[in-house]
């Protein structure tokens, strides 16, 4: 939960989401883990051990392995003295400690947020969202990024997206050690094993369905949010026409290495049109942002 003290409006329908989606997800793998370890009893010890030691490492490293994945490269108030003003005012703004912040060598037009709490998140800007931005746009991205520290929604995210990437890679790991172990399709044993990867698929398919409804909702929360903190809706609404518009211009390549980690983004490197593709995208439709916006605008205006 975010510090009680933190003045970002607080979104109860974000953590009962959130509460939720680690519910079911944590849910759907120990069943999953509960199957693999009652088919394939002999490598129950490897299945525990890999399990714990994947999940531990990405509890306390995966901060570290999105920012070093994205190229974030940490900076100092006097390497990057503009930036840290913005952060520093948000910051006092929203009563929040300060996160580190970095800068992204990228041409696209993005930035992210990262951390399990407040003393190890990270802020991170590309250069080229710095090369597009006026200070007040800027400024709405930033919030809207820190938003998602003060709320941690963006640890929650980690946490589940990693469970539904574990159920494969455990699933992959127990089917090998169960054909290694001599199993075939005469037997009971043999049978199960040709029944796991379905049962992965289902686990997988689900949790991923799941995180994408809880990333749509918290990233129309983080805009509410940052509006409401910085009283200029306005200057969200020109930043995220901007960053969209401007995402057409960046070659395809870069866009492709960008795009995942859209979850994280402030806005997607791929938006889809189509009925399909917005029931699995990460980000609501830029037409559902700004709507939010224009209403947080005329509500303030009142």
């Amino acid at each position: 939960m975010a510090r009680s003290r933190s003045r970002y409006a607080p979104d109860q329908g974000l953590t009962v989401r959130m509460v939720t989606t680690m519910f079911l997800i944590g849910l759907l793998y120990v069943v999953l883990v509960g199957v693999l370890l009652a088919v394939l009893r002999g490598a129950w010890p490897i299945i525990l051990i890999a399990v714990g030691a994947l999940f531990v490492a990405q509890f306390w490293f995966s901060d570290r392995i999105a920012a070093f994945g994205m190229g974030a490269r940490e900076v100092s108030p006097e390497q990057a003295p503009e930036l840290h003003g913005v952060v520093d005012r948000i910051c006092a703004l929203a009563d929040l400690r300060k996160p580190r912040v970095a800068i992204a060598d990228s041409d696209v037009p993005n930035a992210f947020a990262t951390g399990r709490n407040e003393r190890s998140a990270l802020v991170c800007v590309t250069t080229g969202l710095l090369r597009r931005l006026e200070p007040e746009e800027l400024e709405g991205v930033l919030a809207h990024e820190m938003s998602h520290v003060a709320h941690r929604d963006v640890f929650v995210m980690t946490i589940a997206s990693f469970l539904g990437v574990l159920a494969g890679l455990i699933t992959r790991m127990a089917l090998w050690s169960g054909l290694t172990r001599g199993g075939n399709r005469n037997d009971p044993v043999g049978v199960a094993l040709l029944l796991i990867p379905l049962v992965s698929a289902a686990v997988y398919t689900i949790g991923f369905l799941l995180t994408r409804l809880l990333s749509r909702y918290r990233e129309l929360s983080a805009d509410r949010a940052a509006a409401l903190l910085t009283g200029r809706p306005s200057a969200l609404a020109s930043a995220l026409t901007k960053v969209s518009g401007q995402m057409s211009r960046i070659p395809t390549r870069d866009l492709r290495q960008a795009e995942p980690y859209n979850a994280f983004f402030f806005v997607p490197a791929f938006s889809s049109k189509e009925s399909l593709g917005r029931l699995l995208s990460s980000h609501p439709t830029l037409q559902q942002r700004l709507d939010q916006l224009s209403r947080i605008s005329a509500q303030l205006s009142r």
